[in-house]
């Protein structure tokens, strides 16, 4: 089935439609992935990224796609800075300009261009690519994390697929009535919420966590313990377009145990598949080497309530799939409202090229 663009001023109802702003930094891969003088595939909304790392350290994303036969340019191999496709072994420089076609006679005529360079830059461990406009790089600064690297905290880096649309993600980690979910890993939790705010490019809340029983994880406990064990926590989550950050503390004081960082990148050109990428900065406690000791149970604990969240978001995406439409009945406000400043800030899917030529499924519509 092929889907079309919108006409032009029309809206688009149906938030999973809808397709993430390009105009942002995103994470494309975790820094460690891109080795010294090799390559990596990466991909954006259906864009094909070959991420290679040079000689000098640096990172370059280019078109994976050589501009003479197409084939992948993250099949080829790096020499120094420059980029060498492996079928005939034409060469790019990181700005995608072809430095060499090594059997052309010489004054020969060259291709006009090459292949298009994505802007690329690392932070926190991550490499973030510019896949919009231009003109918007220089005017668009990255994420600001200031708990990363301070030295007070130490960071565990989360890198998962998760086969729904990113929305789903979003509304998942903002709607903290879904604790049900986790109640064999926490304990039964009673979320409250203590109000929120919207505008048109974010939206933020903040609920009470209080234990009701039930046996809670020693990772949930060791999670929060620098917030304090006997005060209620209190959560605030943040949809600051297209980003999310959560921050846990005791009630009464502002200093935060633990922040979440994440950002939820499209892969595929129908937007039906996101990477999750998390950045969880959690505080040091006073006594040296407990978080250390600590940490195996914490990353075990969040891997449990990451793989139910999964499980959730794949089903209410599958369910899509099977109605070709969003039949869900939402009727919390937050989410609607959270709804509205995604669906704003969005764009039109674009169609996907296969379908064109194929019919697709239903989960590429």
């Amino acid at each position: 089935m092929t889907e079309t663009l919108p006409a032009k001023g029309q809206e688009i109802t149906d938030l999973r439609r809808v397709g993430i702003s390009p105009d942002f930094w995103y994470p494309v891969a975790v820094s460690g992935a891109v080795r010294k003088q090799k390559t990596f595939a990466a991909t954006f909304a259906g864009q094909r990224i070959a991420l290679y790392r040079g000689a000098a350290g640096a990172v370059y994303a280019l078109e994976d796609r050589c501009a003479h036969r197409q084939v992948p340019l993250s099949m080829g191999m790096v020499e120094g800075d420059v980029l060498r496709c492996c079928y005939h072994a034409w060469a790019y420089r990181g700005d995608g300009r072809i430095s060499q076609i090594p059997y052309l006679p010489k004054g020969a005529v060259r291709p006009p261009r090459g292949v298009r360079a994505y802007p690329v830059r690392e932070a926190y461990g991550l490499v973030f690519v510019f896949p919009g406009d231009p003109d918007r790089v220089a005017a668009t600064p990255l994420p600001q994390l200031p708990d990363y690297g301070s030295g007070r905290h130490q960071t565990m880096t989360f890198s998962r697929t998760v086969a729904c649309h990113y929305s789903f993600l979003h509304e998942n980690l903002l709607d903290m009535n879904h604790q049900f979910l986790h109640r064999g890993v926490v304990g039964r939790i009673q979320p409250q919420l203590l109000g929120y705010q919207a505008g048109p490019h974010s939206l933020e809340a903040r609920y009470r966590f209080t234990h009701a029983g039930g046996k809670k994880s020693r990772g949930a406990g060791l999670l929060a313990a620098g917030a304090g064990r006997t005060s209620p926590h209190v959560i605030t989550i943040r949809t600051g377009y297209p980003y999310q950050t959560l921050h846990l503390a005791s009630e009464g004081t502002g200093s935060p145990a633990f922040s979440l960082w994440a950002a939820y990148v499209p892969e595929d050109a129908g937007q039906r598949t996101s990477h999750a990428y998390g950045l969880l900065m959690i505080a040091k406690p006073p006594v040296p080497g407990a978080l250390h000791l600590a940490w195996p149970f914490i990353r075990r604990f969040t891997e449990r309530v990451f793989a139910e969240d999964r499980m959730a978001v794949e089903a209410e995406q599958r369910a899509w799939d099977e109605q070709g439409q969003d039949r869900n009945h939402e009727v919390f406000p937050l989410i609607l409202d959270l709804r509205d400043v995604l669906r704003s800030n969005g764009g039109p899917i674009r169609p996907d090229p296969a379908c064109a030529a194929t019919p697709c499924s239903g989960a590429q519509r």
